[in-house]
């Protein structure tokens, strides 16, 4: 089986869609697949190349002129490569491979994780469309895709080939008790709300520290937003992107993703088996991926006093942290990478089934392909 997958990128900036497809084009290849990735390139190509992966330079950006080139460009790795199966993990990708394919040239599968993205309804152009939680899935139907192509993999980056075992990791030395996200700096993430909870359980809890890990266009309304809170402001940290932020998670006390919209949130997986305690946003995937309150508290988006109120329960309570820290730990194993990659082959299998003609009665029989 030839896999070629399609990203915009492959650059080392906390991207859960490209470190998603690098685990994926990784895992096939140690399992002796040809594996290709076409994207405009970034830090993880050595990654790729050490494993035998083939990288092809595909600039995808949106402009008339650029995806004209594109579509030339991508005319010519499918030559080349010639792949069973196209992956595509983002808009851009899908449609290119969707529309440039001659019939039965390859199959296409895409991975809808951004599912709130008006955009998102043009991954229904693929063969197969993977999402990444039954909340993405039951989107996609009510959006037209038929229920046919859909396929749930949940997502999972534990014991991912892009870095360490968690235990080798060697923890920050934050102050404490520590609250901290790790997310890209977003109104639709919740960072806001967040702050804005840590304001009102401040004063009761002088110890606290909240720290604020990653970047993004709305880092700088953020920042403007705690210089308003007086000397309050030299507990709130705007730690910047980090490639190791499981640093910061082996030392958090609490983690909190207050995502307003969320299709299945990766980063749970790692606050999880960090030993964090987890507060989080009752929306899209979330509850999944916390296995439906079990494993952290669920609270509504864009609700800041809930929110504070789920911290401060948390911080009045040592058993109560401990239980949550505890309970975060359990139940892992579905998260892992090879999980993903073993159950993508199955869908990428449903799709390269070949036909053996039998020419005395003129029909097909049905082999799967191995």
């Amino acid at each position: 089986m030839r896999i070629l997958h399609i990203t915009n990128h492959v650059q080392k900036i906390g991207n859960g869609i490209v470190n998603v497809a690098v685990d994926l084009a990784c895992l096939q290849a140690k399992k002796g697949l040809h594996v290709a990735v076409a994207s405009s390139g970034g830090e993880y190509e050595t990654l790729l190349a050490n494993h035998g992966i083939d990288h092809f330079q595909l600039n995808q950006s949106r402009t008339p002129a650029n995806m004209i080139k594109a579509a030339w460009r991508y005319r010519e790795i499918i030559k080349k490569f010639q792949p069973d199966i196209v992956h595509a993990h983002m808009m851009t990708g899908v449609v290119l491979a969707g529309i440039l394919r001659n019939s039965h040239e390859y199959s296409l599968v895409s991975t809808v994780h951004n599912e709130f993205q008006r955009s998102a309804v043009l991954m229904g152009l693929a063969d197969r469309v993977i999402a990444v939680s039954h909340a993405v899935a039951d989107s996609m139907i009510r959006r037209g895709i038929p229920a046919q192509k859909l396929r749930v993999v949940a997502n999972g980056t534990l014991d991912s080939p892009r870095h360490r075992k968690i235990q080798d990791y060697q923890p920050l030395p934050l102050h404490h008790p520590a609250i901290t996200t790790v997310a890209g700096m977003y109104t639709r993430k919740g960072i806001g709300d967040l702050i804005e909870a840590f304001r009102h359980i401040a004063k009761d809890f002088p110890q606290a520290h909240l720290y604020l890990v990653g970047d993004g266009p709305d880092r700088a309304m953020f920042e403007s937003m705690v210089k308003t809170c007086g000397r309050l402001r030299q507990r709130i940290h705007f730690e910047g992107f980090q490639p190791e932020p499981q640093r910061y998670m082996l030392s958090t006390d609490i983690f909190v993703l207050a995502s307003h919209c969320e299709s299945f949130g990766l980063v749970l997986t790692e606050a999880r088996e960090a030993g964090c305690a987890i507060v989080a946003s009752d929306v899209d995937g979330i509850p999944e991926t916390l296995d439906h309150r079990q494993a952290g508290i669920l609270v509504p988006p864009k609700d800041s006093q809930t929110l504070a109120n789920a911290l401060a329960q948390l911080l009045s309570d040592a058993k109560q942290l401990q239980k949550w820290k505890f309970r975060a730990k359990q139940n892992l194993e579905r998260f892992s990478s090879v999980r993903v990659n073993e159950e993508t082959l199955t869908v990428y299998r449903e799709l390269t089934k070949t036909y053996k003609v039998i020419p005395a009665i003129k029909t097909r029989e049905l082999v799967v392909g191995k």
